[in-house]
């Protein structure tokens, strides 16, 4: 089996070198685009293709969200290839993939398994070699298409091998509404470099933060003795680490993409539904997507690869669960171990939660960032 993957590999490879004498040596080689160059309405029939149905279908006759996600990705490099349609080859010269899921925001938690599903999307920003792909998700019913959820994702193209980074055509804004569209995906790159300078893998906290983890860590002292290391778990609460949930991918050849890796949409699919497993497991009920950001794709997963995920709730309020997953892929013969991804999905239960609570200063790190990205969401 392992000959025929490597050898369909490298036939899809190979036809694709010859694509890299078209690739523009500058981004103004390339003629501008307009938003309506790229854009893309998909349908999704569930409702009247009942055979299609049964992919998309959990036990409790509710959608997958999972297989939603790799749609999405799919959907997002599709836009990104209209945008760099070359005419003359009648195909784009580039390898697109995915860099960053910035952001899904569900506008209605329930996605019905029996209506029919429409995907809308086209480019909304560009840099020299990256695009902002903004998608939209309505669902039939009732007579009209209502809107289910909103995703903006980040793509980056590259070389028809897949080596190095190349140039994208330009995007051209058409009118005061494309205008306002465009800006608003400056100010996503502005706040994602924000977001990124802040991060507390490179800071330290703010004051408030501080004051936030000093009082966690009051909480839990034990008022009996005078010890720093005497620690009690405060009412209607759980330990972080007794809120972990953890799972293992053998990552086959099946899930690959051209370039003989594992397709980014099965690694959301995996991880969401991990992430969404552990908040059941936490709340006690099956929970709502309420939305998920900053996805970001740190590096390639290869085939046969040993994917190990872990899932954490970081953090709640009321009845709200934020869950981060760290994916990273596991080396036998090394031992060593990479990370791939970090997923954050925030979730909402249909009752209150108990307070999650750290014990250590890496879980408190860990409760501020989950603290931050809820705070996000509920910002939108």
């Amino acid at each position: 089996m392992s000959l025929i993957v490597c050898s369909d590999h490298k036939q899809a490879m190979a036809e694709r070198v010859s694509l890299s004498s078209m690739l523009a040596k500058s981004q103004q080689e390339l003629p501008a685009r307009s938003m309506k160059d790229s854009y893309l309405e998909v349908h999704l029939p569930l409702g009247s293709e009942p055979q299609l149905r049964e992919k998309y279908l959990t036990f409790h006759n509710t959608v997958r969200f999972g297989r939603i996600l790799e749609d999405l990705d799919s959907l997002g490099v599709l836009i990104s290839y209209s945008h760099t349609y070359n005419p003359v080859l009648k195909r784009s010269p580039l390898s697109i993939v995915t860099a960053l899921v910035d952001k899904i925001d569900m506008r209605q938690h329930v996605v019905y398994p029996d209506c029919d599903i429409k995907f809308t999307g086209h480019v909304t920003w560009v840099g020299r070699t990256s695009i902002e792909a903004t998608m939209h998700m309505l669902q039939y019913r009732d007579g009209v298409y209502a809107p289910v959820l909103d995703a903006t994702f980040v793509m980056v193209a590259r070389d028809p091998e897949n080596k190095r980074a190349a140039f994208v055509n330009p995007l051209k804004p058409d009118g005061a509404e494309e205008e306002t569209i465009y800006q608003q995906g400056e100010a996503n790159k502005s706040r994602r470099v924000e977001l990124s300078t802040a991060s507390l893998l490179k800071v330290a906290p703010a004051h408030e933060e501080r004051e936030i983890v000093h009082s966690l860590f009051l909480n839990t002292l034990d008022t009996k003795t005078v010890s720093f290391r005497s620690r009690v778990l405060p009412p209607n609460s759980v330990w972080m680490e007794d809120a972990k949930l953890k799972g293992l991918e053998i990552c086959h050849p099946q899930e690959r993409n051209i370039f003989n890796r594992i397709f980014g949409g099965f690694l959301m699919r995996k991880a969401y539904e991990l992430g969404w497993a552990n908040a059941c497991s936490f709340g006690g009920c099956r929970p709502n997507l309420v939305a998920v950001d900053d996805i970001l794709f740190q590096r390639p997963v290869e085939i046969g690869s040993l994917l190990l995920l872990s899932s954490q709730v970081c953090y709640t309020q009321e009845n709200y669960i934020q869950v981060r997953v760290h994916s990273e892929v596991f080396d036998p013969l090394t031992r060593q171990h990479n990370t791939t991804n970090v997923f954050h999905f925030t979730f909402k239960s249909d009752r209150d939660v108990p307070n999650i609570t750290p014990r250590t200063y890496g879980e408190s790190m860990l409760y501020l960032d989950g603290k931050r990205h809820f705070n996000q969401t509920v910002e939108k």
